[in-house]
């Protein structure tokens, strides 16, 4: 009898500690069978200037709405203002993953979320009249499940949280898992078309801080209805 007791009580603790905020086990795939998904189609080039690029591709983000609300109507709202349109991907690394989004400078500098989500960069506010719109951020949503594999989708910041704007980076396909970043970014989303693209772009040469030394520019960012 007093070995079944200690077993109930174990399995009370365990059940406790699962339920704590923010304890969320990456070790199984999230089930997303009954999530609600948005979906988003970048068509990209590689050079100069449109005219003389040396290559196209086109891939399509499947966004997870269930998992991430905020994170994502925040990128269809960019993409449905035309925010992404002519945006480079300013920064790639190798085996990593390649960044952009920054519709204000196009270096990393810029861009901040596309509606008023109660922070300013990073800091909760009442309402937005005590915050400049170029420093408006949204909340991070990283406990979410979900994780930084191969094509995953994830939002870019400071080493502060909820400073997510309008940057995102893509991982491309030949990595594992970064899990250093599980749980600090949100992931909020999946490639689910050309991911084999993003990481062809991912080996492209680089010069100071990550850079293109051919840029890598969205010419269209549109969002894809799906019945």
């Amino acid at each position: 009898e007093r070995r079944y007791i200690m077993r109930i009580k174990l399995l009370l603790v365990t059940l406790l500690l699962a339920l704590q905020p923010g304890c969320i086990d990456n070790s199984e795939p999230v089930d997303t069978s009954d999530h609600v998904f948005r979906y988003v189609t970048f068509e990209i080039f590689h050079g100069e200037n449109l005219s003389e690029a040396s290559a196209f591709y086109n891939i399509t983000l499947k966004l997870d709405y269930t998992a991430a609300p905020i994170h994502t109507q925040n990128m269809i709202d960019h993409v449905n203002q035309g925010n992404y349109n002519m945006t480079h991907f300013h920064r790639i690394i190798d085996d990593f993953m390649i960044q952009g989004g920054d519709f204000e400078n196009h270096d990393g500098t810029g861009g901040y979320a596309s509606s008023w989500y109660g922070y300013c960069s990073g800091q909760a506010k009442d309402d937005s009249s005590q915050c400049a719109e170029t420093s408006w951020t949204i909340p991070d949503e990283a406990d979410n499940g979900l994780v930084h594999s191969a094509c995953a989708v994830s939002m870019a910041k400071t080493s502060y949280p909820n400073t997510g704007g309008s940057q995102f980076f893509l991982i491309p396909d030949d990595v594992d898992q970064h899990t250093w970043l599980d749980g600090v970014h949100t992931v909020f989303g999946e490639i689910s078309e050309g991911c084999e693209h993003v990481t062809t772009l991912s080996e492209v040469a680089t010069g100071s801080g990550d850079r293109p030394a051919t840029p890598v520019i969205i010419y269209q960012a549109s969002e894809v209805v799906v019945y």
